[in-house]
């Protein structure tokens, strides 16, 4: 389905387990190097756009975006509210207004909403930060490719905050990734198990 919000084009679909999303047209951000059949880099997708948040208490998660997490509210369009940051891509958040109740964990749903630190320097003073804010933040967790905190807002939405080091590359070289299934050290045993449930994919070329 076609649709614009503030100012916008928006192709709304839902994936094969029911999981809304939403490509949008948007200016900013450096354009995709990678072309697939038709697909040129003046169209392809450039990465996230941002995320739209469905929260208990809308206007207790309003307060956290804009005077803890420090993003600017640049409007408010029917249902939402649009917050903005200062990254060049994936900075937008809308906010719905209306809320649909508590979600529930399974198939089709989000489990959180990550958000990155530069460092781990910089993780624990968001860390600090969020604490002296009255929010219960969790201790560090090594994730293998990064380290993340995580904390329950208001509205009953999961924040984590996550460092951009060590990324990707440190267990195998840029030239070889995609080659295999990498693993965290403590889920090698269960490798078969985790491959089993592996959806396959293909990359499709258009008619």
């Amino acid at each position: 389905t076609k649709m614009e919000r503030f100012g916008e084009q928006y192709l709304e679909f839902d994936d094969p387990h029911g999981l809304h999303l939403e490509i949008v047209e948007r200016e900013e951000g450096e354009k995709n190097t990678w072309q697939a059949g038709e697909i040129k880099p003046d169209v392809a997708i450039k990465g996230f756009g941002g995320a739209t948040l469905l929260s208990v208490k809308p206007h207790e998660t309003a307060q956290l975006l804009e005077n803890v997490m420090g993003l600017k509210k640049v409007g408010q369009e029917g249902d939402f509210i649009r917050f903005q940051s200062s990254a060049d891509i994936g900075n937008i958040i809308d906010l719905k207004l209306t809320t649909i109740g508590r979600g529930q964990m399974g198939v089709g749903t989000v489990h959180h909403i990550a958000w990155r630190a530069k460092d781990d320097e910089d993780q624990l003073e968001w860390q600090k930060y969020v604490a002296d804010s009255e929010y219960g933040v969790t201790a560090v967790r090594d994730r293998n490719y990064f380290n993340a905190i995580y904390f329950k807002e208001h509205g009953e939405i999961l924040f984590e905050i996550a460092t951009d080091p060590p990324g990707f590359a440190h267990d195998e070289s840029l030239e070889t990734m995609g080659e295999k299934l990498m693993l965290p050290e403590q889920y090698e045993t269960h490798r078969d198990q985790i491959e089993r449930a592996l959806i396959p994919f293909e990359v499709r070329e258009l008619d």
